[in-house]
C-alpha cells in the first residue's frame, strides 16, 4: 500500500529520452477525433525539453500550446520503474494538426524548448499500487483533467514491456503514459496545479506551475 506521505525527489539525473504514449485514454483519443490504437503509439520528446522549474515559458512562434497532463515513470536501463511523478506533454496543437495533414513527424509540435515540465518524483512501490492512483490537473482553479491508470488502454506494465522490447531505453529515461480527456490551451498568466492521490485519497504529490 502506498504511504499517506511520500518522500519526493527532484530529477537530479535528467533523462536522455522521453518516451511518450499517444492516445492511451479512449476519451482523449475521441476528443481529438483520433482512432483507438491497437498497439502502443510511441513518440519521442528530446530529453533536453525537460523543465524542472515551476515557470513555463511559452514559445514565441505559436499562440496555441495545449496542456496534456500525464503520469510519468522514471526507469532503469532495463525498463524497471524506480520513480513516478507528473509531467506536462506540452503540444503546439495547430502545428501538430498541420503536420498530421502532411503525414509529417510531430517533432516541432512536441519537442520544442521547455515542452516537458515535470514535478518532483516519488519512489516506486509496485504496479498494483500504481494502478490505483488518481491524478488531477487544474488551470486557474478549475479542474480540467483527471485520470487513473485503470482508465489506460495499455497498462503501465504493458507499456514498459513494449518500449523496452523495441527501443534502446537508458537509465533515468522517462515514460509518459498518456493523457486523459480535457486537454486545452495555455495562456500567459495561467496558474497550474497538478496532484497525485492514493486510492485512499491521500495526497502523494502536489506541484504548481506559472505560465509566462
Amino acid at each position: 500500500m502506498l504511504p499517506s506521505r511520500s518522500i519526493m525527489h527532484s530529477l537530479e539525473n535528467l533523462p536522455k529520452n522521453i518516451w511518450c504514449v499517444g492516445r492511451n485514454y479512449a476519451l482523449h483519443a475521441k476528443e481529438l477525433n483520433n482512432p483507438i490504437p491497437q498497439t502502443p503509439l510511441i513518440f519521442l520528446k528530446a530529453g533536453s525539453t525537460i523543465n524542472i522549474d515551476k515557470t513555463i515559458h511559452l514559445p514565441s512562434w505559436t499562440s496555441d500550446i495545449h496542456h496534456e497532463c500525464e503520469l510519468a515513470i522514471q526507469v532503469d536501463k532495463n525498463g524497471t520503474p524506480k520513480k513516478f511523478g507528473l509531467a506536462l506533454d506540452l503540444t503546439a496543437r495547430s502545428v501538430q494538426n498541420e503536420l498530421k495533414k502532411q503525414q509529417a513527424p510531430w517533432t516541432l509540435a512536441k519537442s520544442f524548448t521547455g515542452a516537458c515540465p515535470v514535478s518532483s518524483f516519488v519512489d516506486w512501490v509496485s504496479f498494483a499500487d500504481f494502478c490505483t492512483l488518481q491524478f488531477r490537473f487544474y488551470r486557474n482553479g478549475t479542474l480540467l483533467q483527471s485520470g487513473s491508470p485503470q482508465d489506460m488502454i495499455f497498462s503501465a506494465q504493458e507499456l514498459l514491456n513494449y518500449i523496452s522490447l523495441h527501443f534502446p531505453m537508458e537509465t533515468d529515461d522517462l515514460v509518459l503514459t498518456g493523457t486523459p480527456a480535457g486537454v486545452g490551451p495555455l495562456t500567459p498568466g495561467d496558474h497550474l496545479v497538478g496532484e497525485i492521490l492514493s486510492r485512499e485519497g491521500f495526497s502523494l504529490l502536489h506541484v504548481t506551475w506559472d505560465v509566462m
